[in-house]
């Protein structure tokens, strides 16, 4: 078991660092301040190369794993970007694998070009105000008239609907009381119509730079050319994304972690209180240290389960587990980075404090840490079911 990264994988480490440079602290601060969606670090990505690095190669893909992207996302946020930089293009990366698996060739090679060229750029629209997490409670209703579907419904917590032109719809195409199981819903690629598409942009915490929005559709026409796959089974074509996305979601939240402890480390070894740094007084460098350990084995965990998915093995347990202990851990080195700057952490030009709020977003999304322990205490430890 090698725990180092190989070459191709240090090159992309590298690669990812130096396009990062330009966008420093002051520009990710300009971004959460005055709002707006950091267009220039899309489109270096795009010219570069890095939005399509799970695509296949024969849509103009580099036809890497989710392993080299969750490297890529932990580099991305570790640079000090954090959330608000790693959410700009977090779609690209896992949103349409369900297209990439189950997609037809017309298809992909349709839809696909575009989206790593950065000419689209995509939402995911799956969340509703009433269903939560519980995804097969979905209401928004796509109703078939011959060669198109008219979809009416709402959906919540959309991240860059103000600038995607294209959108990943999950739908009810059956009745959920005609239903058994996981089937009635079907899964959509289409055009973001705004003549059909209400979008409210949600005020909230932190991540201004990438808005989150709710989307009130009403009469929306999408061809059936659009559809991925069979009617009725969205819900299992859409798993293809959620493994992933719980994989990158761990790996930002460490990368956005260890942009906290660093500048924490920093600061603690240059700041000088009672004529010795702060840094060391143990009761300053013990939390550090702890920080450290837990953001290096949750990073263990968000390889354990890429490497899963990437080799097509069962990976669930181990995408959840990457998320919550990313998670986790990323919030305790932003919350101690805070504390180690003391009242400058309260201040907004130490950064710190944008890192703590932005922590809280792999903590809450896509999936609660409360959800992700009923599913370990249900599917690896066989508990009874508790929702």
């Amino acid at each position: 078991m090698d725990f180092a990264l190989n070459d191709e994988q240090q090159q992309i480490v590298d690669a990812i660092e130096r396009l990062c440079q330009p966008f420093d602290a002051d520009y990710w601060l300009k971004r959460d301040t005055e709002g707006g969606y950091p267009a220039e670090f899309h489109q270096a990505l795009a010219t570069a190369g890095w939005l399509g690095i799970a695509m296949p190669q024969a849509y103009g893909g580099s036809g890497l794993g989710i392993v080299e992207a969750a490297l890529m996302m932990h580099t991305i946020a570790a640079s000090g970007a954090g959330l608000s930089g790693a959410s700009a293009v977090h779609m690209n990366i896992f949103g349409l694998q369900p297209a990439v698996v189950f997609g037809t060739e017309e298809q992909k090679q349709r839809w696909l070009p575009p989206l790593i060229q950065g000419i689209d750029k995509s939402c995911f629209a799956v969340t509703e105000p009433d269903s939560g997490l519980n995804t097969l409670g979905l209401k928004t209703r796509a109703v078939r008239h011959g060669d198109h579907y008219l979809v009416t419904g709402q959906k919540l917590w959309i991240s860059t609907a103000q600038v995607a032109n294209r959108m990943l719809l999950l739908a009810r195409t059956t009745p959920e009381d005609q239903c058994h199981g996981s089937e009635g819903l079907s899964l959509f690629y289409t055009a973001f119509d705004r003549s059909r598409i209400e979008v409210h942009e949600i005020a909230k915490m932190g991540r201004k730079a990438v808005d989150s929005n709710q989307l009130f559709i009403d009469g929306l026409r999408i061809p059936v050319e659009d559809r991925i796959g069979e009617e009725g089974q969205g819900f299992k074509y859409i798993l293809h994304g959620m493994n992933p996305e719980r994989i990158l979601i761990g790996a930002e939240a460490i990368g956005l972690g260890r942009a906290a402890l660093r500048r924490a480390t920093q600061y603690a070894r240059e700041r000088v209180v009672f004529g010795r740094p702060i840094g060391q007084n143990q009761a300053i460098a013990h939390p550090l240290a702890r920080n450290w350990m837990e953001l290096e084995a949750a990073h263990l965990m968000v390889h354990k389960a890429a490497a899963l998915y990437d080799a097509g093995l069962p990976c669930a347990a181990e995408a959840n587990a990457a998320k919550f202990l990313g998670a986790e851990a990323g919030f305790r080195a932003c919350e101690n980075a805070v504390i180690t700057h003391g009242g400058m952490g309260y201040a907004r030009e130490y950064h710190v404090e944008r890192y703590l709020r932005e922590s809280w977003i792999p903590r809450l999304a896509p999936v609660s840490p409360q959800l992700i322990l009923c599913y370990i205490a249900e599917k690896v430890l066989g508990m009874p079911k508790s929702y």
